[in-house]
């Protein structure tokens, strides 16, 4: 559970603002008005640390409730601004559009594309295959892997084998574009691992042991381990 030990706020307030944040296009500004509505006062740059504070801990608790992905991903990246520079937002989904993993890189090289795929296979095991655009460093990375370990990754480069991905993107970009780009890079990553959490709970992807089949609200509380706000 996590810890919210010496809040001012009660746990349910921090929450239900968090959640507003990474599950609509609103503001932090927007959710300070919608919070005054409700009789409670909270400035929006308290609602900002409270989402870069606990939403990443939150996406980490929820890990271990995550169902198994597929064996066949689709791979690609996207890109988001952090102080006015792009950034690289890789991503991978299975056959079926099911997040598989995702990964915010300050460059897009083989470097980063190698950190992606470890990660991915780290947190849900290596796959049979993979499919991906044409990208050399996409390539390399992937090749690198492969000699690393003892059952080789079949890799596809076919571009509209990534449809499924690419068309996933927009969940996460429909969000993104109203914060109009983030101050630093830790922000990013932060509420990012928050947005994706959203988009997991939408697509039914954690079983949660004790929670029967609910709202997407009540599964985003239930992984904080926390009782739905009233």
């Amino acid at each position: 559970m996590l810890s919210f030990k010496g809040m001012r706020f009660p746990i349910d307030v921090v929450l239900v603002c968090i959640r507003w944040y990474v599950a609509y296009p609103l503001s932090y500004r927007h959710i300070e008005e919608l919070m005054e509505e409700r009789g409670v006062s909270v400035d929006h740059s308290t609602i900002n640390r409270w989402a870069i504070r606990f939403l990443p801990l939150i996406e980490t608790q929820s890990r271990k409730h995550k169902r198994r992905v597929g064996a066949s991903w689709r791979m690609d990246e996207t890109y988001v601004k952090v102080n006015g520079v792009w950034k690289y937002l890789y991503r991978a989904v299975d056959k079926e559009g099911k997040t598989v993993d995702f990964l915010l890189t300050a460059h897009r090289d083989t470097a980063a594309a190698k950190r992606f795929f470890e990660k991915a296979m780290r947190e849900n095991g290596v796959p049979e295959k993979i499919a991906m655009d044409k990208s050399g460093a996409n390539k390399a990375a992937i090749d690198e892997v492969n000699d690393a370990i003892a059952v080789p990754v079949t890799v596809r480069q076919v571009k509209y084998l990534n449809n499924i991905v690419e068309q996933d993107h927009r969940a996460i970009k429909r969000l993104t574009r109203p914060m109009l780009g983030f101050k630093s890079f830790r922000a990013a990553a932060n509420v990012l691992a928050g947005i994706e959490l959203m988009h997991m709970i939408r697509k039914d992807q954690f079983r949660i042991e004790g929670v029967a089949r609910t709202s997407f609200a009540d599964q985003f509380y239930a992984l904080a381990g926390q009782i739905r706000p009233v």
